[in-house]
């Protein structure tokens, strides 16, 4: 099989990608990395040689002889490289970067400081407990979704950007699945929670969900 990702069941960025490929009916092989075991698999040598960067997603697709890692980078060029089936970013320049301005308020602002190095490394040099983790993901998910709640306003529909599926909801479902596993209180966010929801009713998203990985434990 020519394309291949490599992730983590649980980790939202390979959660983003897994959608993706599914949305665009791509068929590929799922190599698990998993972040726990061993001290966490994606710091083998084999794996850093593969992504230096020592994280997951890593996306190869070897009938263009390309690995990519980052997943909007990946999902765009999976947009741009299969354009058959659905188009994950809008036509129109305008509607292109809104969407893009949605997906990456979650990729660069929300998830990076909630993901699970950072959440290790408080634990590790502050001696967080784990009430204060919840805490400090609570804060920076609420204060993200307040944001984005303000931004999707006048212009969603059934989801995130009118009415066809794109980029903005790929991200917007990893990140309240991981809102819910943190117990954030997402009655405040009723428009985030719809857009959630009526993804979840599309079988791409169902397929791609993180309990229903060979590697989910």
């Amino acid at each position: 099989m020519s394309l291949k990702l490599y992730g983590y069941w649980r980790s939202s960025a390979s959660y983003r990608v897994r959608i993706a490929l599914n949305l665009k009916q791509l068929d590929y092989e799922y190599i698990p990395v998993h972040l726990v075991n061993n001290g966490g698999e994606q710091k083998s040598e084999e794996y850093q040689r593969l992504n230096p960067s020592k994280l997951v997603p890593t996306f190869v697709d070897d009938n263009a002889d390309i690995t990519l890692s980052q997943s909007l980078a990946i999902i765009e060029y999976l947009d741009e490289q299969y354009p058959e089936h659905i188009q994950l970013l809008p036509k129109h320049a305008q509607d292109r970067a809104r969407v893009r301005m949605l997906a990456q308020d979650i990729a660069c602002d929300i998830q990076p400081v909630t993901n699970l190095r950072v959440l290790n490394k408080i634990k590790l040099d502050h001696h967080a407990s784990d009430e204060q983790v919840k805490q400090w993901v609570d804060y920076w998910v609420t204060e993200g979704f307040k944001a984005l709640s303000a931004k999707i306003k006048t212009r969603a529909g059934k989801f995130a950007y009118g009415y066809q599926v794109s980029l903005a909801d790929i991200c917007i479902v990893p990140q309240v699945y991981n809102a819910q596993r943190f117990g954030v209180d997402m009655s405040a966010f009723p428009m985030i929670q719809k857009i959630y929801n009526n993804c979840l009713a599309l079988e791409a998203f169902q397929n791609a969900s993180p309990e229903n990985q060979s590697d989910a434990t």
